[in-house]
């Protein structure tokens, strides 16, 4: 790839996908500096690695990827005693903060979720990546990404609205 041409393109996929990264980098870290440092960090290696990105309709699963797997390095390094504080300490000038009982009941029973159902479930929801998408993200099949996204949306119906499976005799 030309260095002009690789610049477009780079500048093309930082500007498209910058949110989505920072919203899926919100919900891993739970923490906006260091979601911003994590997807400043992914865009960095994004750039080092663009010519190895071989199909341009799957930048956005593979931006995702590099995500995933800087999160995990930063996590490796970095283990912060206040990882799991809550999700409304972020700061009230956040767009997507929603402070409602139901946005709040949804964030608990968010983290709730076990991280192979969790995991597939933001991926869809923030990253808006489709089913084989995110397989290739997290390195399964089509069909358990679409069993995990079945019983992730269960569990959650299970614990946001626990009346309504039952049946009055």
């Amino acid at each position: 790839m030309q260095e002009k041409q690789k610049q477009l393109e780079y500048e093309r996929l930082v500007l498209v996908y910058s949110d989505d990264l920072f919203r899926y980098a919100l919900w891993r870290c739970r923490d906006k500096s260091m979601a911003e440092d994590l997807v400043q960090e992914t865009c960095m290696r994004a750039w080092k690695s663009l010519d190895k990105l071989r199909d341009i309709s799957s930048s956005k699963a593979w931006l995702m990827t590099i995500l995933r797997n800087e999160h995990a390095r930063l996590y490796a390094r970095y283990r912060p005693e206040m990882v799991d504080m809550e999700l409304d300490t972020v700061s009230l000038k956040d767009a997507n903060n929603d402070t409602s009982p139901e946005a709040f009941a949804l964030k608990q029973a968010l983290k709730e979720l076990a991280e192979e159902y969790r995991e597939p479930l933001l991926l869809q929801v923030i990253g808006g990546l489709s089913c084989e998408e995110i397989a290739g993200v997290c390195n399964i099949s089509k069909s358990a990404t679409m069993t995990r996204l079945f019983r992730a949306k269960q569990k959650l119906r299970e614990v946001l609205r626990p009346d309504e499976g039952q049946v009055d005799a």
